[in-house]
Parts: structure tokens; C-alpha cells; sequence
């Protein structure tokens, strides 16, 4: 018995040395960081909850490699990195995601992100900007409104796609003789906020899309009474009364393809800046029912020395609301969506896309403007805490930092918020043009030239008082 009890005592006594030593190598290893990484702080406050969750799948219960988190911040890095093919720009952001998630485990294959990213429809580039819209509403503060309007600015640009079967078959080609012909493009039409100098929304198409359709089908998505600014390109009766009648207005200039008519006496407080556009089809249809009425509006003339008049048209008729100032202001601000297309062509370098399918090269076009929306609202919020014009902001300069931070270890990356707060334009005055002296393929387009006005005729008069009494008697 005490040989047995001996035994069984020594055993125990083994068995309760090796669970005493186990804690001991647990403490020996190393511990990982335990403080996330600035720029992945940054998105995941930026993004919310599409940063969280998803780890699992519902039925089989496997670890999901490719979480919408994942999903984000990898086709971010991506739209960020100038490498000239899609597999170097999947190879850096993976060498990116290992210093920004460390715990989190991605697919190895492009073809893995790109069958991810269209699960469910390709939908998460629209989660990802409704959660920007709402970001975008807290963080601009005063900077919401520019001369007292919600205004944004619209405009169409067209992007280069790899001369693929797949590409002209789906897109097709829309470009001059000589310059792009034969090469498959994407129309892009963007609403950018003149107040904090980001874009709000966007839709693609192929090469012939209308910018006009485009922009009926993103009215919805601006705020009521919101203030709509472009060139010439938006002018058509029927998508000025869809602006209108989505209970939003419009400052839009127009050229001698417009044809405007004075003193037709359908509105009762007319004066010298009161036009009516009324289209001669309209005008010629045989029926009360298929004609539309004549919409009146403001004539709003710009003299500018030295240069042409330029002639805008709003649905705001009372001066008191926009004066000409501010329509010269805010005309002046529209070429900031300009300067936005420039950042994604000439800075992020997509002025041609890389992939070979249609439905690849649709999402790489979606995520490159989600990654200049990205980084724009990274750094506007830190310039506007600092107490500066968020129209000052600098996409090259902001973009060389997060470049920079993605790279870094998080215990050696510098402040980031206050690096970005930091990324804003110079400030001198220049003694002579940026521009090159000799650019051998500048762009010479001719402006648009001065609207046709002329007097309403009696029979013109005398159908517009028919629409007049009509509408006073419902």
C-alpha cells in the first residue's frame, strides 16, 4: 500500500509540475499588438458596421476568408495602388491587409476577391456609399451649404477599357476617329458636393450612355430643395421638369441650341429675366393632352471682361434666394467636378481600366471612385477640424500618405489623422501658368454660344393662356 501510494503521489506530482509550466511558456510568447492600425481605426470609424461581422458562414459553419470588411479594405488598397496590373495590385494590397488586420485571414487569389466581390449581386459598393452619404452629412458641418444651397455639380466623363471581345461587345466604342476609335469605353455620370468637394453619386454605363438619363435616375438620391449645377450638356425640357418636379432646382448654363421665348403671359410676376422653354414639338401636337405647358424660368446673364457672356437658366425665380453673386460663385465651383475626374484619371491613374470582362471592369470603375471617395473623406474631416476650407484639400498629397502608412507597421506609422489634416493645396501665388507651354493635344472645344430669344406670337400667347386657364380651374 505505501509502495502504491508512493506511486500514485509522484504521478500526481509530475502531472501537476507539467501544469504548472504551461503557463509559464504561454507568458515566454510573444503577445501581438493589441492597438489596431491607424488607417484601419480610420476606415473602420468611416465605414461603421460594414467593418464587423460575417465571419462565419450561416449553414456550413467555415471560417468566410472573404468578410465585407476584408472585401472593403482590399479593393480600397487596390483603387490606391498605380501598379500597372491587376495581379501586382492584388499581390500589394494582400502585403497591406497583413500590417492593417493581422488576425484576419484573406483569400490568395484575385479570382477569389473578384467571385466575392460579386456575390449577391455586386451590391456592396452601394452599402459602402449609402454609409458614406451619411458621413459625409455629419462631418461637413457649416460646410454643408455654399451661398445658403445644398448644391452639387454634375458631370459625365468617359473611361478606357482593354480592347477585349468581351469589352466591345458590352460597351462598345464611342471615341473619335483618330484618338480612341475602336476602343471600348465607360461613361461615368458624378454629383459632386460643392461643400465639402467629394463626390455624392455616381452611375456608369457603356460608351453611348445619356448623362441626362443618368442624372434622372440619381435625383433621388440628392437632399430635398437641393441645388443642381451644370454645363451645357444637361439642358433638355424634359429633365429640367424631372428636376422640378422632384421638388429640387437647377442652375444650368445653355447655349445658342436652345431656343427661349419673352413676354408669353403665363406667369404672373414676370419681368425682364422671365423666359419660357417651350419646345416647338410640343407646341405642334395636334391634342390639349399631348402637349406640355410652357415652364417658365430665370434668364441669369454672367459679363464677364474680356470673355463671353455666359447665360445660365434656374428654376429659382426669386433673386432674394440666388442672387447673380452667388450664380457666379457657384458656377465657378462646378469646375471642381472637373478637377474630381482629373484625380481619378491623372492621380489614382485610371484613366484606363485594366480588366478584360465587362462585369470585372464595371466594379473596378465603381471601387476606384469608392477609393477616391475614401480617401477624400479621410482627409476633409481632419481639414475641416482644423479650421480650413475643405475645398483646399489635396488628393495627390493625402494620397502619398496613406500610400505610405499602408506599408508601415502600426507601431512605427506616423499620426495619420493629423498627417491628412495636413494634405491641402499650396497656398502661393504663382507669377505665371501651370499649364506647358507646348501641349500637343490640349483640347480646344468651342463654348457655347448665346440662347435664341425672341417674342412670344399671339397664337403662341393665345395656346399658352389655354394651359393657364386650365390649371387655374383644377
Amino acid at each position: 500500500m505505501s509502495r502504491n501510494k508512493g506511486r500514485r503521489s509522484r504521478g500526481r506530482g509530475k502531472r501537476s509540475c507539467r501544469k504548472q509550466r504551461a503557463p509559464n511558456n504561454r507568458r515566454s510568447c510573444p503577445k501581438r499588438a493589441a492597438y489596431p492600425h491607424p488607417l484601419t481605426a480610420a476606415m473602420a470609424d468611416l465605414l461603421g458596421g460594414l467593418m464587423q461581422g460575417g465571419r462565419r458562414a450561416a449553414r456550413s459553419g467555415r471560417t468566410v476568408l472573404w468578410t465585407p470588411a476584408l472585401l472593403c479594405v482590399c479593393a480600397v488598397l487596390m483603387s490606391w495602388d498605380p501598379s500597372p496590373t491587376l495581379g501586382e495590385r492584388f499581390e500589394k494590397a494582400g502585403l497591406s491587409l497583413a500590417l492593417l488586420l493581422p488576425r484576419r485571414k484573406a483569400g490568395g487569389t484575385y479570382q477569389g476577391l473578384i467571385k466575392a466581390l460579386g456575390r449577391n449581386g455586386g451590391t456592396l459598393h452601394r452599402k459602402v456609399a449609402d454609409r458614406l452619404r451619411e458621413r459625409m452629412r455629419l462631418e461637413c458641418g457649416r460646410h454643408w451649404l455654399r451661398e445658403g444651397w445644398c448644391a452639387f455639380a454634375a458631370d459625365g466623363s468617359k473611361f478606357n477599357c482593354p480592347r477585349t471581345a468581351a469589352n466591345e461587345k458590352f460597351f462598345g466604342c464611342a471615341g473619335k476617329a483618330g484618338k480612341t476609335q475602336g476602343l471600348p469605353q465607360q461613361f461615368l455620370t458624378t454629383l459632386w458636393h460643392m461643400g465639402s468637394g467629394l463626390p455624392w453619386a455616381w452611375e456608369s454605363g457603356v460608351a453611348k450612355s445619356s448623362e441626362r438619363a443618368h442624372l434622372l435616375s440619381m435625383l433621388g438620391l440628392l437632399p430635398e430643395a437641393a441645388l443642381l449645377v451644370a454645363d451645357a450638356g444637361f439642358v433638355g425640357y424634359d429633365l429640367l421638369k424631372g428636376i422640378a418636379g422632384s421638388k429640387r432646382f437647377f442652375l444650368i448654363r445653355i447655349g445658342s441650341n436652345v431656343a427661349l421665348l419673352r413676354k408669353l403671359g403665363r406667369c404672373a410676376a414676370q419681368n425682364d429675366d422671365t423666359v419660357y422653354l417651350w419646345p416647338q414639338y410640343d407646341r405642334r401636337k395636334p391634342t390639349r393632352r399631348q402637349r406640355n405647358p410652357p415652364m417658365p424660368l430665370r434668364l441669369i446673364r454672367l459679363q464677364r471682361p474680356g470673355r463671353k457672356t455666359v447665360y445660365l437658366l434656374s428654376n429659382v425665380s426669386e433673386e432674394e434666394k440666388l442672387t447673380v453673386e452667388s450664380a457666379r460663385l457657384l458656377y465657378e465651383l462646378r469646375w471642381g467636378v472637373e478637377v474630381f475626374f482629373r484625380s481619378l484619371k491623372q492621380t489614382l491613374q485610371r484613366r484606363k481600366l485594366r480588366s478584360a470582362a465587362p462585369a470585372q471592369a464595371t466594379r473596378e470603375l465603381h471601387w476606384a471612385v469608392l477609393g477616391v471617395w475614401v480617401l477624400g473623406l479621410l482627409g476633409v474631416r481632419g481639414v475641416i477640424a482644423s479650421g480650413k476650407d475643405p475645398l483646399s484639400f489635396s488628393v495627390a498629397v493625402a494620397l502619398r500618405r496613406v500610400r505610405h502608412a499602408a506599408a508601415t507597421h502600426a507601431a512605427q506609422c506616423p499620426d495619420l489623422p493629423t498627417q491628412l489634416a495636413r494634405a491641402v493645396k499650396d497656398g502661393y501665388e504663382r507669377a505665371g501658368p501651370k499649364t506647358s507651354r507646348h501641349w500637343p493635344r490640349r483640347k480646344k472645344s468651342k463654348p457655347p454660344g448665346r440662347p435664341n430669344i425672341r417674342l412670344a406670337t399671339r397664337a403662341e400667347v393665345q395656346l399658352a393662356q389655354e394651359f393657364h386657364s386650365q390649371s387655374a380651374a383644377a
